[in-house]
């Protein structure tokens, strides 16, 4: 027998003398440095068949030669033990994913590799032939599907996931694949594992092909009892697919803007500007909003554009997430009987709008607020038939645009109504909250800070104290605002509610412009309206993002 396969043996620490049998790979490990005791480890995985040496890429060679010994030989007995790495494409990846966590662990004192508790594995390969799909296993994640078999085209959009949270540690695809398929295919679920503790983190994504199986299976599926006195939490998630970019030279039209970040990422699928429609000049409000095709590629696109390497018209440019937006189902689209009116010069009166807008229908109220406004028609057929001949119609040589203007969510309306209640309450007027804050001043946002109370304060970007919202709206237009960080509105626009209207007994002087971006406190973002290409709100959190993580503080008024 040669050296090369000559058996080696090792002792456990005085106990059973093990034998391995050596291959080439064998040496091929020795000779890019590995200790004897660790390429006897990984000896052992290949005769598993649960590696092989072509598996291993360099820089995954290098991470186990320059691991502890003690503690590469301890990751790659767990492996053996206890790891089913069928699934795992990347293999280099995974291991080292798994040295990280060894190390992490260490460094809290725990010096065993987490146990897996992994699925039933007869079930889970019985729903892998029935459907199909493969399953992609790393140490961060179970993906099953993504896309489905003889799927034709991109990704879903938006309204099309669901998050899935309050999932017992111990459940895994095989016993969520069964419950959710019964809604529509499912183009991809994805169960968020703990690599520390060998096991999922409670929560995960399923993705549909369908916006109405996201929507069905949230509504059938939410309290869900998955196991006996467990029960899931299951809501409609939305996607951040958009990003806010600040320091756009005002001269740059939206073409301009799509073709140049076109040319900078990958997945731009449209632009979103507002202009000024008093001054023809300026073509945008110095900031726009970039949507993308996937939240993967926007994540991209944000890593890229906030790096500081890259400059746009010669300018640096300040990048943030932008607010994903909730969206009224079908259902309750069919019902609207409001437009939403954008690009609305200043000289432009509310007497003015409903004399061009009365030839389609009854007309119970119009409301203009700046530069948009909204007209409220009796009947749904007057609604639809203004919408279609109005939208792009020239009003002071000025293009419009009409949309269906959306439903606010009540929980969020009710909200405002508390909160105004409260602000009332305190007896401050305006000039007591305007003379605490410091005046707004140039440059790029503050440097991040854990928790939202962090994100408000100077740079225009809203106080820790919020104003009473001004009261001499309606109450069912304070969910609207088209400012630049400054509009005097509650939240943002392209929303209504339906409830009771109030003056305020005393005249309101608006708070004058703030420079910079003012994403924060009583200041609204640009308003939104019903389209597919809508402007998301001002960009905070993406735990924010409907998908069940739970309220995020924002000023002083909680959102959920």
């Amino acid at each position: 027998m040669s050296d090369d396969q000559a058996p080696s043996t090792e002792n456990g620490g005085g106990g059973d003398v093990e034998t391995v049998e050596k291959s080439e790979d064998h040496k091929k490990l020795v000779d890019f440095g590995l200790d004897t005791t660790v390429a006897d480890e990984l000896e052992k995985l290949f005769q598993a068949k649960l590696v092989t040496y072509d598996d291993l890429d360099p820089r995954a060679l290098e991470a186990i030669r320059d691991f502890p010994i003690e503690c590469a030989i301890a990751v790659l007995k767990q492996l053996l033990a206890d790891s089913n790495l069928q699934h795992v494409n990347n293999k280099s990846a995974y291991i080292c994913g798994v040295m990280k966590t060894y190390r992490q662990k260490q460094s809290l004192g725990e010096d065993k590799p987490a146990v897996t508790n992994g699925p039933d594995e007869k079930k889970l390969k019985e729903i892998l032939d029935r459907t199909g799909y493969a399953l992609e296993i790393t140490t961060g994640q179970r993906k099953y599907g993504g896309p489905p078999p003889s799927w034709d085209g991109g990704p879903p959009g938006n309204g099309h996931e669901c998050f899935v949270g309050r999932i017992p540690k111990t459940v895994y695809e095989d016993d969520l694949i069964p419950v959710f398929e019964k809604f529509g295919t499912i183009w991809d679920l994805r169960l968020m594992m703990n690599p520390m503790q060998g096991c999922n983190r409670g929560y995960a994504f399923v993705t549909f092909t369908t916006a109405e199986a996201a929507r069905e299976a949230a509504k059938q599926l939410n309290n869900y009892e998955i196991k006996p006195n467990k029960k899931l939490q299951v809501n409609v998630s939305i996607a951040n697919v958009r990003l806010f970019v600040g320091n756009i030279p005002k001269n740059k039209s939206r073409e301009d803007i799509l073709e140049e970040f076109k040319k900078l990422t990958e997945g731009l699928r449209e632009v979103i500007v507002y202009a000024f429609p008093d001054d023809p000049k300026k073509k945008n409000r110095g900031f726009a909003f970039l949507e993308y095709d996937t939240h993967k590629s926007a994540s991209g696109a944000k890593r890229k554009l906030a790096s500081g390497r890259i400059r746009v018209w010669g300018s640096e440019i300040i990048v943030d997430w932008a607010d994903p937006q909730d969206e009224p189902d079908e259902e309750t689209m069919a019902k609207v009987k409001v437009l939403y009116v954008r690009n609305l010069r200043s000289n432009v009166t509310e007497e003015e709008l409903k004399k061009i807008f009365e030839p389609f229908g009854e007309i119970e109220r119009v409301k203009k607020v700046k530069d948009y406004g909204f007209v409220h028609y009796k009947e749904r057929d007057s609604t639809l038939s203004a919408l279609e001949a109005m939208n792009g119609y020239k009003l002071h040589e000025v293009e419009i645009n009409v949309t269906l203007a959306k439903p606010a969510n009540e929980n969020k309306a009710r909200e405002r109504r508390m909160r105004r209640e409260r602000d009332n309450n305190m007896n401050m007027g305006y000039d007591d909250y305007y003379s605490s804050y410091p005046p707004a001043s140039f440059g790029p946002p503050p440097p991040m800070m854990r928790g939202r109370i962090a994100r408000g304060g100077m740079r225009g970007r809203g106080g820790m104290m919020r104003p009473p919202a001004p009261m001499d709206y309606y109450d069912d237009y304070s969910g609207y605002g088209q400012g630049y960080g400054y509009d005097d509105y509650s939240s943002y626009g392209g929303c209504y509610e339906d409830f009771s209207a109030e003056y305020s007994p005393h005249p309101v002087t608006p708070q004058p412009p703030h420079r910079g971006r003012g994403r924060g406190g009583h200041h609204a973002p640009a308003p939104v309206a019903w389209t597919s290409n809508a402007a998301a709100a001002w960009p905070p959190w993406y735990a924010q993002r409907s998908g069940g993580y739970g309220t995020a503080w924002r000023g002083q008024s909680w959102h959920q």
